[in-house]
């Protein structure tokens, strides 16, 4: 029997989950550190640190009325000081949507009526 275990979240992943909870009260929020497909980077090459990429899902109520970009900027500067540390996080990839959107979202690609009808049987 292995002993190996999936690490848990780390202390950056751990901050931003803190951080956009308290500042938004997500219904969803889903982070992804994607650091490891970053490595080979030239701007990686002497960071030792393995949080350092995110993707970061926010659905919450507190985007209503705001633009995506409006979103995206109240993410990134909440977590201004965290990006401008050496080593810390070097780029976020953000979706924000409300809870309306996030489940438009869910369901339009089971309603996607862009693909061709299937053809009558004779």
């Amino acid at each position: 029997m292995s002993t190996h275990s999936k690490p848990g979240p780390g202390p950056m992943e751990q901050l931003i989950r803190k951080t956009v909870s308290d500042t938004f009260k997500p219904t969803e929020l889903l982070i992804v550190n994607e650091s490891y497909k970053h490595r080979h980077h030239a701007a990686m090459r002497d960071v030792s640190s393995t949080e350092t990429h995110f993707r970061v899902t926010v659905v919450a109520e507190a985007f209503s009325g705001q633009s995506p970009i409006q979103r995206q900027r109240s993410i990134y500067a909440l977590l201004k000081k965290e990006m401008a540390m050496e080593g810390s996080i070097h780029a976020l990839t953000l979706v924000t949507k409300t809870p309306k959107e996030y489940e438009a979202a869910l369901v339009a690609p089971m309603s996607d009526s862009r693909q061709e009808p299937a053809e009558a049987m004779p």
